[in-house]
Parts: structure tokens; C-alpha cells; sequence
């Protein structure tokens, strides 16, 4: 059997790659890795959150940025695009690109079935290590339901579920709150479960 040699690339071949690929694909300590594409669901939950932020952090001294922003990772060698992220104050570019940021104060994910467990777990761990890193929001897009994880001191956090019995959730780190209405606004969760029936259909086919 032929064992094909992994490529390792340096993070400024990643770059170069990056700016003439068709689509996003993160950097991972060497290696480069093409990201899945967004569902209808995923990009509405990234919209939707994304919109009120911005309206209500309209006179306010943070910014938002949405998933073309790239976030480097500096103790990881991580190159990544959060589904959202809040900055408190002026944001801090690597190396002098806007295109780069550092300093994200909270991230959002909006969980795929294909990525939660990552979200969960390797990328939390990566973002740990960012030190302006505050609160990390998990939204899931097939279902009501959002895990916050909060900063409370050095290596402790804690987390609140929140699901259909909750009204409305308020960040802890910065003054914002969204209903769960407004954040699932537009969702259709039976276009998960109808691609979820097709695609089991087709693993018995």
C-alpha cells in the first residue's frame, strides 16, 4: 500500500495560497485544510446574531466581525475564521494586515454536525491561549440550543446551556442580550431534519 507523504506548509505559504483560492481553508500547525461550506441555517444564525451586535454596539466602543476576518492563534499556529467575533476597543492586526486579527474579546461558533465536536473541543483549546479571550458562545443550528462558556479566573470557566425554556440570552463579558427568537429568526429546522432523512436514505441505499 502506497502511503502518501502529508505536506507541511510554512503559515506564509498559507497566506499566499489563501488570497487566490476559490474558497476559505484554515492553517493548522503545517498542515492547510479546506473548510466545509455554510448551510441556509448556518449563515441566517450567523446574520441574524451578527445584525443585532452591530445595532446595538452602534455607539459603543466594540467592533464585530463576521467570518471573512481571519484570527491567528499564536501559541497554537492557527490560521482560522470564527463565525463571529467581538473586539473591545481597536482590534490588533497581525503583522500589520487588516486582514488578521488577534485580539478577539468573545467568539461565536454556530455548530455543524460535521465540526461540533472540533468546536467544542480542539478549538476551545486553541482559543484559551488567546489572551484577550473572554466568553465563547456554541450555537446549534438543528435545535434551540446554545452552550456559553464563560471566563471566571486564570483556567476556570463556566458554562450556561440555554434551549427552548429560555427567553433570551445575555452575554457576561459585554453589554448585550438577544432573545432566542431573534437569534433563530428564520430558521427552518425541518430542512435539517428532511437532509438528515436524505442523507440516511442514502447511506441504506
Amino acid at each position: 500500500m502506497q502511503v502518501t507523504e502529508q505536506r507541511y506548509y510554512t503559515p506564509e505559504e498559507y497566506l499566499e495560497l489563501e488570497e487566490a483560492a476559490d474558497y476559505k481553508s484554515e492553517y493548522i500547525d503545517g498542515q492547510i485544510i479546506p473548510m466545509a461550506g455554510g448551510t441556509l441555517n448556518h449563515n441566517q444564525i450567523a446574520l441574524n446574531l451578527s445584525s443585532e451586535l452591530n445595532f446595538a454596539f452602534k455607539r459603543q466602543n466594540y467592533r464585530v466581525c463576521m467570518s471573512d476576518v481571519r484570527l491567528w492563534i499564536h501559541q497554537k499556529r492557527i490560521y482560522t475564521y470564527p463565525d463571529v467575533m467581538i473586539l473591545a476597543g481597536e482590534p490588533e492586526y497581525f503583522n500589520n494586515r487588516t486582514d488578521i486579527i488577534v485580539n478577539p474579546q468573545v467568539i461565536v461558533e454556530v455548530l455543524s454536525k460535521s465540526t461540533k465536536g472540533h468546536d467544542r473541543e480542539d478549538k476551545f483549546e486553541a482559543y484559551r491561549t488567546i489572551s484577550t479571550f473572554q466568553e465563547y458562545l456554541l450555537i446549534d443550528q438543528t435545535r434551540i440550543h446554545v452552550e456559553q462558556f464563560s471566563k471566571t479566573g486564570k483556567k476556570q470557566w463556566t458554562l450556561r446551556e440555554y434551549d427552548e425554556e429560555d427567553e433570551a440570552i445575555a452575554l457576561a463579558t459585554v453589554p448585550f442580550k438577544i432573545s432566542l427568537q431573534d437569534l433563530y429568526n428564520k430558521v427552518n429546522f425541518q430542512l435539517i431534519e428532511s437532509e438528515a432523512e436524505s442523507a440516511d436514505a442514502e447511506d441504506l441505499g
